[in-house]
Order: C-alpha cells, then structure tokens, then sequence
C-alpha cells in the first residue's frame, strides 16, 4: 500500500491518495475558489474544476466520487452552489453529499468542498498470469 500526497502546501495536501492491490481512495482536502470575488455559484464552478484536476491528477475523476460534504457559509446560498453542481454533476454517478453552513476561514469564501473517491481497480487483463501484481490482487480481500 503506498501513500501519495498532492499538491501540498505547509500545512496540508490538497489530496492524499491511498492505493493497493484492487485500487484504493483519494482523499481532498477542503477546496475553496482560487477567485474569492466570485459569487457562490462561481466559487463552486471554481473549486468544482479544481476538484476534477485534483481526481485526474490521482488517476480518477468524479464518476468515481463516493461522498462529497459541502460547506456553506451562508445556507441560503444553496441554490446558487447547486446551479454549478448541477452543471458539473454526471447524474448517473450522483455521490452521497452532504452540505451544510458554517463560518470558513477567509470571509471572502462562500464555500469549502471536501471529498472521498475510488481509484478505478488495475486493469486484470493487462496483469500477465503469474505476475506478482495479478497474484496481490487475486488474494485481495
């Protein structure tokens, strides 16, 4: 099992990604809008592309988004961070969410977008029989 840290900064990875034989997980960090002027919806849109550049960087991408929590600090801005999560969001790969207010760190965002996603599983056909990988993922829980 390796540990993989992306983007990293002083105080925290902007992903950490946990994978072993099978696949594995990629953990965000909270994303925010590199452009705090934005409005709610622009902020999400904004953290939404970072989030899909983080996930592809890690070797996945939101189809494979198991739970996202969303942090609002005004509530009653939920409609506008859903207009760009409806935009962004592949409605047959819908995560489990959860969203919710709180007050965030800058008071310039408006949002903080968090989440957990599935490595997709190595390919089985391209393990040869008998290779060490294939043996790892076959005996895998």
């Amino acid at each position: 099992m390796t540990i993989t840290r992306l983007a990293e900064e002083a105080r925290l990875s902007g992903a950490v990604v946990h994978g072993g034989p099978g696949g594995g997980l990629v953990w965000l960090a909270g994303q925010v809008a590199d452009d705090a002027t934005l409005g709610t919806e622009g902020q999400t849109a904004d953290i939404l592309a970072q989030i899909d550049a983080l996930l592809a960087q890690a070797g996945t991408d939101k189809t494979r988004l198991l739970s996202v929590t969303v942090v609002l600090a005004d509530i009653t801005e939920a409609p506008a961070m859903n207009r760009a999560w409806d935009a962004w969001l592949d409605p047959a790969h819908k995560p489990a969410r959860m969203t919710i207010q709180a007050p965030l760190v800058d008071p310039a965002w408006r949002v903080e977008i968090t989440g957990v996603a599935a490595l997709p599983a190595p390919d089985a056909a391209a393990v040869a029989p008998g290779d060490d990988a294939g043996s790892a993922a076959a005996s895998w829980p």
